[in-house]
């Protein structure tokens, strides 16, 4: 991977208007009510103005500060404060209060807790259930340091999806997920399709870092192989000075062209464009799959 002095300049189809609309103003306030984070401001998404404009957005629970401190990222690393136990509630209450009917939750990496969140997945899952009912629960989870026990815990609970995102390629690891493995989060996701066969897995990449096409083939089949038939493919885009540069800019068309292959390669549903995100759209996509 080469190292640019300057930065890339954004090409023209990374350049879009802000959607204006009265619901965005309206999810930051509920927000705010139930004192909850999201990971569309947390990470400085670049759809945030979008999906809080259609009265939709992704939660982020046990706190705003993560124990790794991935290069990509723009989340707040450190030491975080303990989970808060009505956290969980007050997420049904505010995706009761969205009138979500597709709720997806994610939350920072908290390697300090003996099971890696898990419970804290588990009961905001419950807790959803027991609020909206007929809503779909997908759920972005960390590595859990590769404890299957705190998975199944999770896996318990319910959730209609299981997504954890390779985010890159092996050979990249050691540069933005210095205190992440990738053999283990593909085994996370060997071990959830499993323990629940029949329960959809998902995964996402972002391209832009300097992996090759080979490379990401090389990943496709992977996922495969582990049974994850969901896929997200985004452009890279970095938050801010102190996290890794873009090496490359993907065309629209290329994006186009590694869902056809992911499709081909056998994946149930792709979804690949510049603004992709992991839960981008995520209803959507799981209606299609």
């Amino acid at each position: 991977m080469t190292s640019q002095a300057r930065p890339l300049g954004k090409p023209r189809w990374l350049k879009r208007r802000l959607p204006s609309h009265p619901n965005f103003a309206l999810v930051r306030r509920l927000l705010g009510k139930y004192g909850l984070h999201t990971v569309c401001q947390e990470a400085k998404c670049p759809n945030q103005w979008e999906c809080f404009s259609k009265q939709t957005a992704t939660f982020l629970i046990m706190g705003s500060r993560c124990t790794r401190d991935c290069r990509f990222c723009a989340i707040e690393h450190g030491s975080p404060l303990p989970p808060e136990p009505s956290e969980p509630e007050r997420v049904a209450k505010a995706a009761a209060a969205m009138g979500l009917a597709y709720v997806v939750v994610t939350s920072v990496t908290r390697d300090d807790l003996s099971d890696g969140g898990a419970s804290f997945f588990a009961e905001t899952i419950r807790q959803i259930r027991h609020t909206l009912p007929e809503a779909r629960v997908e759920v972005l989870i960390p590595d859990l340091q590769g404890d299957w026990t705190a998975l199944e815990s999770i896996l318990e609970a319910g959730p209609d999806v299981l997504n954890h995102n390779l985010e890159t390629v092996p050979r990249l690891y050691g540069l933005a997920r210095p205190q992440a493995d990738y053999r283990r989060s593909l085994e996370l996701l060997r071990q959830a399709g499993e323990q629940h066969p029949g329960l959809p897995t998902k995964s996402g990449l972002m391209l832009g870092l300097g992996e090759s096409d080979q490379e990401i083939e090389e990943v496709l089949k992977d996922l495969l192989a582990a049974d994850c038939r969901i896929l997200t493919l985004g452009q890279y885009l970095q938050p801010g000075p102190q996290q890794l540069q873009v090496e490359r800019f993907l065309e629209p068309e290329t994006f186009e062209a590694w869902r056809l292959k992911g499709l081909d390669l056998g994946f149930a549903e792709v979804a690949s464009g510049p603004f992709v995100r992991s839960s981008y759209k995520a209803q959507e996509l799981y209606a299609q799959t």
